[in-house]
């Protein structure tokens, strides 16, 4: 199902009838979904929907029971890691930090996709970690160990590092996760930044509903391992959609300076009065 009228933009990444799971519990069944390119796409849905595993089955880090994903029209299941790793990016819920390590070193480890046997650190190098320090504002912290950082500031050391990459796709799990409002928005923001003002494609698995009214561009709702709903015009998004997908009654609001929809939950007492 697919609300509002806006036009797909042409995929860079592509799901083809997906089932995946772990032993014998199935967690997707039958997920297909094209990607538009240098749109931030949100994956969005009640704990257990399968956002995370869909997440895992885009990355190649989960390989799925049935279907194909597609790179650039080519099956990932085909490619060879180091190609994929200079195409897409992946930043985990809760990725290693190795200890002491530097904001400088950690965002240069986002470059071992383009090293090799014959071709080591270069200018080219070189330039992509400065980019990526200036892209997330961490130029000046580049001495500091990565551990001594705000929750924010460590989150955008890893965008970074992702960003140092230079990959056209980018896929975040959870990157708000633990991180309270001040650090949210500044992490939504340089999110946003990645596809309107660096040409990424990101995809993004988020727990709050408001922040992804806010940035994404869409919104793909999942919700016991299926795809619910695809949201392409958020302002067509209603109170029965929402209540349907998270089996809770909300109201619906207009942020007074965005202009866009939030979501409220409604009370229990309260809902039959509603």
């Amino acid at each position: 199902m697919t609300a509002g009228t806006k036009v797909v933009d042409e995929a860079i990444l592509e799901a083809h009838a997906l089932y995946a799971g772990y032993g014998a519990n199935t967690v997707l069944h039958d997920v297909s979904l094209l990607v538009p390119e240098q749109r931030l796409t949100v994956l969005a849905g009640p704990n257990g929907s399968g956002k995370s595993t869909f997440l895992s089955l885009l990355s190649r880090v989960l390989k799925p029971m049935r279907g194909a994903v597609l790179l650039d029209g080519r099956a990932m299941a085909t490619l060879p890691t180091r190609e994929i790793a200079r195409k897409l990016g992946l930043l985990p819920q809760a990725p290693l930090v190795p200890e002491g390590i530097s904001v400088y070193d950690l965002v240069s480890r986002g470059r071992y996709p383009h090293q090799g046997f014959l071709r080591q650190w270069s200018d080219a190098d070189e330039n992509a970690v400065e980019k990526a320090l200036a892209a997330t504002s961490l130029a000046s912290l580049a001495g500091r160990a990565v551990d001594s950082l705000s929750g924010g500031q460590r989150q955008r050391a890893f965008i970074a590092m992702t960003l140092a990459q230079e990959t056209p796709v980018i896929l975040l799990d959870e990157p708000t996760t633990f991180l309270d409002l001040r650090y949210q928005n500044e992490v939504m923001d340089l999110i946003s930044s990645l596809t309107h003002d660096h040409g990424r494609t990101v995809v993004a698995v988020l727990h709050d509903l408001n922040a992804a009214f806010q940035y994404a561009d869409r919104i793909v709702f999942l919700k016991a391992g299926r795809i619910h709903t695809v949201v392409e015009d958020l302002e067509a998004c209603t109170e029965t959609l929402i209540g349907d997908v998270f089996e809770t009654a909300v109201t619906r609001l207009t942020h007074p300076v965005t202009g866009k929809p939030a979501f409220l939950t409604i009370p229990s007492g309260k809902a039959a009065a509603a």
